[in-house]
C-alpha cells in the first residue's frame, strides 16, 4: 500500500507540474485555432460547392410520371434528392426535386416527384436548355424555327440554323442596348435637367429662356428618331421565333430576341462544359440582375460595394489618423483624455443599426435636407440630397469604423520609443516634421491594418445601409458619363444586402438559393482578400522599419 500511495503521489505531482507548466493552455489554444480554421474552411467549402455548382451545365432528364393513373412526360434538371420515412413503415421514400422551368406556361418551375412514380428515366441528347431575358429557363426539344410566318428549319436542322442566326440576334441586342444607353437615356437625362432649369427660373422669378425651349424641341425630335430606330431593332428581334416542345408535349413559341444562351448539356464534352462554366461565372460577375434578382449577375452590387468602401476609406482615414495623433501626441494625458478613449472604445461596440438610425436622422434628413433647401429648392418636392444615397451611406460607415482606425493608430504610435522623438527634435526637426517624416511612417503598419480592418467590416455591413442608401435594384450606377460623373446622391446596390434580399425577400426561393451561396462566397472572398492584403502590407512595412524600433 505504501508503494502504491507513493506512486499515486508521484503521478499527482507530475500532473501538477505539467499543468502549471502552461502546456495544457498551449494545446487548448492550438485546438481553438484548429477549430476556427476548420470552421472557416468548411464554410468556404460549403459556399463553393453550393454556389459554384449552379454554373455547371447539369444533365437534363426526361421520364414518364404516373400520377393517379395518368401518365405525363416530365423534362428538367435534377436539383436535390430527399429520403423520407414512408407511412407504412416499409422503408424510406425517395423524392426528386426537379427544375422544370417554363414557369410562364407551366408554373411552378420547381417540382417534387416521388421516385416510385417515375419510369423510363433517360437523358436524351437532343434536349436543350434556353436561358431567357424573362421567365427564367426553358427546357425541351427544338421543333421548328420561323422567320416571320415562314418555317426556316425543323427537327434536327433547327440547331445549326439557330447557331447561324444567334450572332445576328446578339448584334441586334447590343445595338439596342447601345441605342438605349447612349441615345434615349442620355436624352431623358438632359430633358430632366432642362425641366429642373425651367423650374429654377420660375422659382427665382426669371423670364423664360427661348434657348431652353428650342433645346427641348430639338431633344424631343431626336428622342422620337431614336425611339423609331429602337422600335425597328426590336421588331427585327421579334421577327424570328423558335418552337419548343416542353413537358406534357406542350409546344410554345419563343422569340429569338429573348434568348440569352442556349445549350445541349447532354451532348457537351468536358471541355465544352468547362468553357460554358467559366462563361457563366463571367456573366455572373459582369451582368446586372434579372427576374427579381433570381437571375443574372451581381455587377451593380460589386460596383456599389467597392465605390462605397472607397469613399468611406477616403473619409475615415484622415479623420481616424488625426484623432489618434491628437490623443497620443498633442493632448495632455489626464481624466478628460481617458474619458475620450473610453468613449471611442464604447463606440466600437454600439450596434450598427444605431449608426443607421443616426445617419438617417442627421446625415439624410438634417444635412441633406438643408442642402436641398439651400441649393435645390426648385426640385421640390422631389428630394435631391435629402434622401438616402451613396454619400450618406459612406459617411455613416465612416463613423461606424472610425473607432477601429483610431485604436489601431494609437497602438502603433504607442509602440514607437520616446527616444526616437527626442532624437529627431534634437537634430533640429520641428514636432510637425517629426510626426510626418518619422513617427507616421513608422506607425504606418498599424495605421494600414486599422484601415483595412475598417474596410473589411464596412464591406460586410448591411443593417445601417438599409436606412441610408442601399436598394434592391438600382436603375443606374452612381458613375456615368454625365457631369459631375460621380453622383453621390444616387442609391446603390450592395453585396450584403443582395444576399439578404435573395435569402429572405425572393419570390422564388429555390431559384434564389444557389445565387445566395454564390454571392456569399463572393463577399467572403472579397473580405478575405482585404484582410490578406492587410497582413502582407503590414509585414512588409514592419520589416522595413524594424531597425527603427530597436534601442
Amino acid at each position: 500500500m505504501t508503494d502504491q500511495a507513493q506512486a499515486t503521489g508521484a503521478a499527482a505531482a507530475n500532473w501538477a507540474v505539467w499543468w502549471h507548466s502552461g502546456k495544457p493552455l498551449i494545446w487548448l489554444n492550438a485546438l481553438a485555432v484548429a477549430l476556427s480554421i476548420s470552421a472557416v474552411v468548411g464554410l468556404l467549402a460549403l459556399l463553393a460547392v453550393r454556389g459554384l455548382a449552379y454554373f455547371w451545365p447539369a444533365e437534363v432528364l426526361e421520364f414518364d410520371h404516373l400520377d393517379n393513373g395518368a401518365k405525363t412526360r416530365v423534362v428538367g434538371e435534377l436539383v436535390a434528392r430527399e429520403f423520407t420515412a414512408s407511412a407504412d413503415q416499409h422503408g424510406d421514400t425517395e423524392q426528386w426535386l426537379l427544375k422544370t422551368g417554363n414557369r410562364r406556361a407551366n408554373p411552378p418551375d420547381f417540382r417534387w416527384y416521388a421516385r416510385a412514380e417515375m419510369s423510363n428515366v433517360r437523358a436524351p441528347p437532343d434536349l436543350v436548355v434556353i436561358e431567357r431575358r424573362e421567365w427564367g429557363r426553358a427546357y425541351g426539344r427544338l421543333r421548328a424555327l420561323y422567320e416571320g410566318d415562314a418555317r426556316v428549319a425543323s427537327g434536327e436542322r433547327v440547331w445549326p440554323a439557330i447557331e447561324a442566326r444567334y450572332e445576328q440576334v446578339q448584334a441586334l441586342r447590343d445595338a439596342a442596348a447601345t441605342l438605349q444607353s447612349t441615345g434615349i437615356d442620355a436624352i431623358n437625362y438632359e430633358l430632366e435637367e432642362l425641366r429642373l432649369d425651367r423650374r429654377r427660373r420660375e422659382f427665382e422669378a426669371l423670364p423664360p429662356s427661348l434657348e431652353l425651349v428650342f433645346r427641348e424641341r430639338e431633344l424631343k425630335a431626336r428622342y422620337a428618331e431614336y425611339e423609331a430606330r429602337l422600335g425597328d431593332i426590336n421588331a427585327a428581334l421579334d421577327r424570328d421565333s423558335l418552337h419548343l416542345d416542353m413537358m406534357n408535349d406542350e409546344i410554345i413559341e419563343l422569340p429569338l430576341g429573348d434568348l440569352l444562351r442556349i445549350w445541349r448539356p447532354n451532348q457537351m464534352s468536358w471541355r465544352e462544359k468547362l468553357r460554358h462554366y467559366f462563361v457563366g461565372v463571367g456573366l455572373f460577375l459582369t451582368e446586372g440582375p434579372r427576374e427579381a434578382n433570381t437571375e443574372g449577375g451581381v455587377f451593380p452590387a460589386i460596383f456599389g460595394t467597392a465605390l462605397m468602401v472607397m469613399l468611406m476609406s477616403i473619409v475615415v482615414t484622415p479623420f481616424g489618423v488625426l484623432a489618434a495623433l491628437y490623443l497620443r501626441e498633442y493632448a495632455r494625458q489626464g481624466p478628460l483624455v481617458r474619458v475620450v478613449r473610453i468613449a471611442v472604445n464604447n463606440l466600437a461596440g454600439v450596434p450598427s443599426i444605431v449608426y443607421g438610425v443616426f445617419g438617417l436622422g442627421f446625415f439624410v434628413y438634417f444635412i441633406g435636407g438643408s442642402i436641398d433647401d439651400l441649393f435645390y429648392a426648385h426640385a421640390a418636392p422631389a428630394p435631391t440630397f435629402g434622401t438616402p444615397g451613396l454619400i450618406w451611406a459612406s459617411l455613416t460607415l465612416a463613423l461606424l469604423t472610425a473607432p477601429v482606425v483610431i485604436v489601431a493608430t494609437e497602438e502603433g504610435l504607442a509602440r514607437i520609443p520616446r527616444s526616437i522623438r527626442e532624437g529627431s527634435l534634437a537634430l533640429g526637426a520641428t514636432k510637425a516634421e517629426t510626426l510626418l517624416r518619422v513617427i507616421l511612417p513608422m506607425a504606418s503598419p498599424s495605421i494600414l491594418t486599422g484601415i483595412i480592418l475598417a474596410v473589411a467590416r464596412a464591406a460586410g455591413e448591411v443593417a445601417p445601409l438599409m436606412l441610408v442608401g442601399v436598394v434592391k435594384l438600382a436603375p443606374t450606377l452612381p458613375i456615368d458619363g454625365h457631369f459631375p460623373y460621380i453622383h453621390l446622391e444616387r442609391k446603390f446596390m450592395h453585396l450584403g444586402f443582395h444576399i439578404y434580399d435573395l435569402g429572405f425577400q425572393s419570390p422564388n426561393v429555390e431559384a434564389a438559393r444557389p445565387l445566395v451561396f454564390a454571392t456569399a462566397l463572393l463577399l467572403v472572398v472579397v473580405i478575405l482578400l482585404l484582410n490578406t492584403t492587410a497582413i502582407l502590407l503590414r509585414g512588409r512595412l514592419e520589416r522595413r522599419y524594424r531597425s527603427s524600433y530597436q534601442d
